[in-house]
This record gives C-alpha cells, structure tokens and sequence, in this order.
C-alpha cells in the first residue's frame, strides 16, 4: 500500500506549460480559474474566451494531451490563459493540486470544458456574498444538458453499520453538502493547501474527491451549497462509480477509523478488527494498512475537530 502523503501536492507531476506571462495586475476579481479538459469540445474558444471577458486574475487551461489543439498556436492567441499538459497520466484530483500550485489568488474556481461556461459565470457582488463566510469550499447549484436540476445535496450516513453518501433533493443558501459534485465549486486556496490537497494515492475520483471533503469536514472546514451560484452542463455529467475497492478503503482508513476525544483525533488499536471485515486484502497487508492509518492520524491528531460518527449525527440534526 502506498504511505498516506503527509503534505500538500508531495507528488509531483511533470508538465508542459505555455503562455500565462501576461498575468492581470489589476483584475476585476481576484480569483484564478482552473478549467478541466477531457476532449477537443468545439465550445473551446468561445469558453476561453468569456473567461477572459470576466477578468479573472489567472487562468491555468488543463489540456488531455498535446495533440488535443495546436497549443502553440493558441497560446499566443491566448496570452494571458495558461495551457498546462501533464507529461503523465493523473488524476482530475492531481490536475488540481499541480494547477492550485501555478495561481496565486486567494479563490480558485474548478470549472470542466462540459460545462456552459457564460460571460455571468461570476461577478464581483455574487462572489463577495459567496465568500462572506469563508468556507472551504462553495458549491454551484448544477443542470444537467436537459435542464434538469443535477443532486448537488450530497449526505453522509450510516445505513446498517455502514457509511454512505446519500444525495438529497432539498438545497437552500448555505446549506451544507459532504463533496463538491464533480470537484466543480469555489475553493479557498489556502485552506486548501493546509488540508493537503487531494491524495494521490487514491484513484478512484469519486473516493477521492470524497476523501478530501470528509477530511475537511473533520477538521473543521465547511463545504456549503449557493442556489444564486448556478452553472449548467452542455453535456453530461458521468455518473460517479463508487465501488468500495482499494480506493474506499483508503478513504476509510483516513476518514472512518479515527476517533475523536477531548482535543484530538486518534485510532484505537481494537478498532483493528472491525477494519479487518472491511479490507479486502490479506492479513498482512491489512495489518501494514491500519499501521500507516494509525501513523497518519497520530502525526496529524490535533487538526481533526470531531469524527465521522458525531459529523453523521450533527448533520442529521441540522436538516
């Protein structure tokens, strides 16, 4: 198993970079746009280009491959938008954590190129009541291609012993969700990087995308939902695969095993037999699981603020 990374962005990811030399000085808002690309979207141009119009102060372009567009070409028709290729296959989650390395602003906002991506997408007065309270992370209310309204309200639950996220219907300012769907929302840079990023260990997006927001949750942070922040799809969204595979217990280990008491987290060694029905693996590797868990959280024992099962009980009650 691979160690659980101690610090924000410890793996790093060889890249190709162009253009972005032309960063805003003075910029109509102070946040930076890490925009996602799986394909060659035809919209391409007309996204970029109300990006631009929305004076964002940095814009780091995340292109699949090389081949994907003629890079050089349009990064000089961009000079301000930053196109970055990995030089290795990564996660969306590692995109973020090498790009949230490339920007300098106090708010980034993750976008997809499968999204409608307006000259609105953001102002000046929504982003000041949006960043009030400073959470974490603020979560667009999202439409599928059909309009539809897409289940942003994720909840975390226990539903016969075992922990599960359960979407729900229901959305109003403020309200609290576990994960920003599809990674899509307004993050706070620096709690961000406090936090560690997401974990590249994990590589099951849905677990991993999980496991970060959980860890917030935990120590303290929130992940909160604004209707008046709408953003739609032009096409999709996938839907998540959660199977509990490697990646789930990954996460579980991190997220679910510890245990909080008076001012710290912690894992209590007979918790190792209730994780042993859990893992899939053998006993020896299971054994070298709960030993890395153990270690991490020890070393990280004063950031947690409470555990999964008092969060489950508390979210219960604020419906």
């Amino acid at each position: 198993m691979n160690t659980i990374p101690l610090t924000f962005n410890a793996h790093q990811i060889d890249r190709t970079v162009l253009g972005g030399k032309l960063e805003d000085i003075s910029p109509k808002l102070n946040v930076s746009v890490i925009l996602l690309n799986s394909n060659g979207n035809h919209l391409k141009f007309q996204a970029l280009d109300n990006l631009v119009s929305c004076g964002f102060k940095s814009i780091v372009s995340v292109e699949p491959t090389a081949e994907s567009f003629n890079l050089e070409e349009i990064s000089r028709r961009y000079p301000s938008i930053k196109f970055v290729v990995p030089l290795q296959e990564c996660s969306d989650g590692e995109l973020i954590n090498m790009c949230m390395e490339e920007v300098s602003s106090p708010y980034v906002l993750v976008l997809r190129d499968s999204l409608h991506i307006s000259q609105t997408i953001l102002n000046q007065n929504l982003l000041e009541n949006l960043t009030k309270e400073k959470p974490y992370c603020l979560v667009p209310r999202l439409f599928d291609s059909e309009n539809q309204s897409v289940l942003v309200n994720i909840m975390p639950e226990a539903k016969k012993g075992r922990f599960c996220l359960s979407p729900a219907n229901y959305i109003n300012e403020g309200h609290p969700t576990m994960y920003p769907f599809d990674y899509i929302g307004l993050y706070n840079r620096e709690k961000f990087i406090l936090l560690g990023g997401f974990d590249y260990t994990i590589k099951s997006p849905y677990w991993q995308n999980a496991d970060l927001s959980m860890r917030a949750w935990l120590w303290g942070e929130k992940i909160t939902i604004s209707p008046s922040f709408q953003i739609s799809y032009n096409y999709g969204p996938m839907a998540a695969d959660s199977t509990r595979d490697l990646s789930y217990i990954k996460f579980y280990i991190k997220n679910i095993l510890p245990k909080f008491k008076d001012d710290h987290g912690y894992v209590s060694p007979m918790s190792f037999f209730g994780f042993l029905l859990h893992s899939s693996s053998g006993f020896i590797e299971t054994c070298s699981q709960f030993r890395t868990a153990a270690r991490w959280v020890k070393l990280n024992k004063y950031r947690f603020k409470t555990d999964a099962k008092t969060l489950i009980e508390n979210w219960v009650v604020s419906r």
